[in-house]
């Protein structure tokens, strides 16, 4: 018999598994590694669910977790000094459409940044307001648009 953690496990998952696995996509290329980073997010949220006291939205903290996650993921994996493969294919769109290269040109720039402005971008292309970045992330609501203002402008500057 489950009990209620479980319960209120399972119906997390099922509710934010695409906001879980956006956020493990946006920090590696290869699919395998998504499934690896996907897991390690569960095994977090899951070890955190106890400990929540609900003083933020539910959305808010499995991002916060996520991101951290992933990041954490990220820092070991150059301490170890792995790469990444860079063979990926993009299963929104047709690779050869138009869109499917724009979402891939997009991608590819998305990847480029640093951490912090990677997860502020896909807050941000997730349609969050400011200030729910903002808590996620750790800074102010100002700090969010003045962030995601700047690395606009250093997505248009790597366009040249």
């Amino acid at each position: 018999m489950r009990n209620q953690q479980e319960l209120e496990f399972e119906e997390l998952v099922r509710n934010n598994r695409a906001t879980i696995y956006s956020v493990c996509y946006m920090y590696s290329k290869d699919k395998d590694e998504v499934a690896d980073l996907f897991q390690e997010c569960l095994l977090n949220i899951w070890k955190g669910l106890s400990g929540f006291k609900r003083k933020s939205d539910i959305r808010t903290w499995i991002y916060r977790i996520s991101l951290n996650t992933c990041i954490s993921a990220g820092r070991k994996k150059k301490s170890r000094g792995e790469k990444i493969k860079l063979d990926i294919s993009l299963d929104i769109a047709a690779p050869d459409s138009y869109d499917g290269r724009q979402i891939k040109v997009l991608h590819d720039r998305i990847s480029q940044l640093g951490p912090l402005d990677r997860a502020l971008v896909l807050l941000w292309l997730e349609n969050l307001p400011y200030d729910e970045i903002g808590a996620i992330i750790g800074i102010s609501a100002k700090n969010v648009g003045v962030r995601l203002y700047r690395i606009k402008e250093q997505l248009k500057s790597n366009n040249k």
